[in-house]
């Protein structure tokens, strides 16, 4: 089954005020740099996926004028708002309707998206139930398409 239970869903309990907080976060202009590897733009051998540079001469470890930024702390998100899609609420991987029945009371800060290997019927049986308990599943498009053409 699932990783989360009934505890673990009530101690993540989100706020009105974190939801705002999440909003102004996603609207700050500051974007993160890229964070490319040194030397990524200059050999193919280098793969681009972030290393950081270990070298006692390296001027981008010495943070030199010029240099690309590197991973440093300051560039985390808030914790309150970590973990948060830009639609204001935390997604859960649902299984099946019990996993969905987690989220009872949690329905305005949770969003349940319906696991990969969810089968088309099974599928509709958990669209249906968070329908009724007004969860929002924000994959329930899915699966569904190829039924109705048939």
């Amino acid at each position: 089954g699932n990783l989360f239970n009934q505890h673990t869903v009530a101690s993540m309990t989100v706020t009105r005020h974190d939801r705002v907080t999440v909003q102004r976060q996603r609207r700050k202009v500051r974007k993160t740099p890229p964070f490319l590897r040194h030397h990524s733009d200059l050999f193919m051998r280098v793969g681009s996926s972030w290393r950081k540079p270990r070298g006692i001469d390296s001027a981008m470890r010495r943070k030199y004028r010029g240099y690309p930024a590197m991973v440093e702390v300051g560039y985390g998100t808030p914790r309150k708002v970590r973990g948060f899609h830009p639609d204001g609420t935390k997604h859960l991987v649902v299984h099946n309707t019990r996993d969905l029945k987690l989220l009872t009371m949690q329905n305005d800060k949770f969003s349940a998206t319906i696991a990969k290997a969810v089968s088309a019927r099974k599928r509709k049986d958990i669209i249906e139930l968070a329908n009724q308990m007004k969860i929002k599943v924000t994959n329930s498009k899915a699966r569904l398409r190829r039924e109705e053409a048939e």
